[in-house]
């Protein structure tokens, strides 16, 4: 199994001390079987000396079983902390493109179904890994009893080892389907959560939703996972009776054809009796195992970035004095070539401290050139320029550092954080209050705005704050006035945005209030996927009515 093979390569010295100790808790457990066969049923008149040293046998047995599998648990429990931890990190590390790709219901499903199972995993691994060893142990023992009926023992336990391993075969194939169910209900969730408002309003779709597509999954879940219970059910029960079975024909080998006498068949049955329950576990924690590899599976079909325990550290952003874009094309992956899914050639560039604004109907590519400027998309051919050095892998996350950005669909932290990851300016932060008519509305803890329960217009507004916390020199704001009052709206235009820009802030902003175009150092538009730049009367025509010029192409 991959998964034991990542953690034995991880975790080597403290897998093989775990390892010895469950080897050690079946020599016990067997030495403890022939104390009983040599001291209890051999011997007829046991002297009172006897019953201290059984009694230390079992608490010796209670002892080291006990620290093996608390061992493997809490050897499993410090990999799952590193394997979430991993998988964090390389999701911060990964290119948004894939990123999106994956989506967010299918990333936390693995962080929640995927995440789990593998834990649950590891509480059930020393009870595999005590049977294994056990069962292999007491075949040693029994072998030294009589050769003859271990022999015919082992047939029955090997018809009831595969009997159980295809049952179990059935089990895997059906929690495989119950992952991938577990992906669509996520989805699912996410519908019903995210699209509350309109589902509270119409009700045929709430009732669509609830119809035919949630219960669809669910009833598809509900068969996989009935199917994966009955074969593991099934698989228990019939290691169970075989077990049992065992024991009636070691007597059957012993009395009916004479091979040993009635001492070695009790003690054979003895044998089983106390193999009996580890074999159950093992065969019972298989299922567990099984969604654990299927999980580890699921983790690694991401394709997530490499793992790197470091974060790249952060510096002070190069003085630059001009942005590049020359010949930058791209296309979403998985799409036809062509002008509805790509954008460019772009070509571009930006003086320090310019106010722009960038305009154009839905789907032009705006936001998409926005992403690739920003360096969060990576351009399929051309490149960006920063004083004429090329942006490559290597430099891009000291490129992003340039940036501060608001999107459409900003996440709001509520943490201000200063330029290189320091502490704000406090100052600066009161500037900002002040200047967003926010001073009175949030509630701070040391430098973490406390109650971020605020409409859409005030949210993006402590996203700007957050932004100019941070102290970057050139501030993307994507449709940033949509969602503010007519008053603040013009405030915005007329007295934030020249404030930045005299600040020595470059400004990229995506707009379409076409009132304001006029206060933009330069205009320019994307229109299915291409940028040019708007001059003279073009720029007075864009100005006057921006809906209608854009309509008209």
């Amino acid at each position: 199994m991959e998964l034991l093979r990542v953690v034995f390569k991880q975790y080597r010295w403290p897998f093989l001390g775990v390892m010895a100790l469950s080897l050690l808790s079946a020599v016990l457990g067997i030495g403890l079987i022939a104390f009983i066969n040599l001291k209890l049923i051999e011997t007829t008149q046991a002297s009172l000396i006897v019953l201290p040293e059984f009694l230390g046998l079992l608490l010796l047995l209670m002892a080291v079983t006990l620290g093996s599998q608390l061992a493997l648990t809490i050897l499993g429990h410090h990999f799952i902390y590193r394997l979430r931890g991993q998988f964090i990190k390389r999701i911060l590390d990964t290119d948004i493109e894939r990123i999106e790709q994956i989506g967010n219901a299918q990333l936390l499903a693995s962080l929640g179904s995927d995440i789990r199972n593998i834990t649950l995993a590891f509480v059930r691994l020393p009870e595999l890994v005590q049977g294994i060893i056990l069962t292999i142990g007491c075949a040693g023992y029994l072998a030294w009893l009589s050769p003859e009926m271990l022999l015919v023992t082992v047939i029955w336990l090997v018809i009831t080892i595969f009997g159980g391993f295809k049952l179990v075969s059935h089990v895997y194939r059906h929690l495989a389907k119950v992952r991938d169910a577990e992906d669509k209900l996520q989805t699912d969730y996410q519908k019903v959560i995210e699209g509350r408002k309109e589902l509270a309003l119409n009700r045929e779709r709430a009732r669509h939703l609830f119809d035919e597509i949630y219960r669809k999954d669910a009833e598809e879940y509900r068969h996989h996972i009935i199917r994966a219970d009955t074969f593991h059910l099934s698989a228990v029960n019939w290691s169970n009776i075989m077990m049992l079975g065992a024991i009636g024909l070691v007597f059957f080998m012993a009395n009916g054809m004479g091979w040993s006498n009635t001492e070695v068949a009790a003690t054979y049955s003895l044998t089983l009796l106390f193999l009996r329950t580890p074999m159950l576990q093992a065969v019972g924690a298989l299922p567990t195992l099984l969604s654990a590899q299927v999980a580890f599976g699921k983790l690694k079909s991401l394709k997530l970035a490499e793992y790197n325990e470091a974060f790249t550290p952060a510096v002070a952003a190069k003085r630059w004095q001009t942005l590049e874009l020359r010949d930058l094309v791209f296309s979403y992956e998985g799409k036809a070539e062509g002008a509805d899914f790509g954008v460019g050639p772009l070509n571009l560039t930006i003086t320090r401290g310019e106010l722009v604004f960038l305009i154009g109907g839905n789907g032009s590519g705006k936001s998409t050139m926005a992403m690739l400027l920003t360096g969060l998309y990576q351009p399929r051919s051309g490149q960006i320029l920063l004083d004429g050095v090329p942006v490559t892998a290597e430099n891009a996350e000291q490129y992003r550092q340039i940036f501060s950005a608001v999107f459409t669909d900003f996440h709001l932290f509520g943490q201000l954080i200063g330029p290189q990851g320091g502490q704000p300016d406090p100052q600066v932060v009161e500037d900002w209050l002040q200047r967003l008519k926010m001073k009175e509305k949030l509630q701070f803890s040391g430098n973490e705005v406390t109650n971020l329960q605020l409409s859409q217009g005030q949210r993006k507004r402590v996203a700007l704050l957050l932004a100019a916390a941070e102290g970057r020199d050139f501030l993307l704001l994507d449709e940033w006035a949509a969602d503010q009052d007519p008053q603040f709206r013009r405030t915005f235009y007329r007295e934030l945005l020249p404030q930045l820009r005299d600040m020595g802030k470059t400004v990229l902003a995506i707009s379409h209030d076409d009132h304001y175009f006029e206060h933009a150092d330069r205009l320019l538009e994307m229109r299915t996927g291409k940028l040019t730049e708007l001059h003279g009367q073009a720029r007075i025509d864009a100005s006057r009515d921006a809906v209608a010029q854009i309509g008209s192409h």
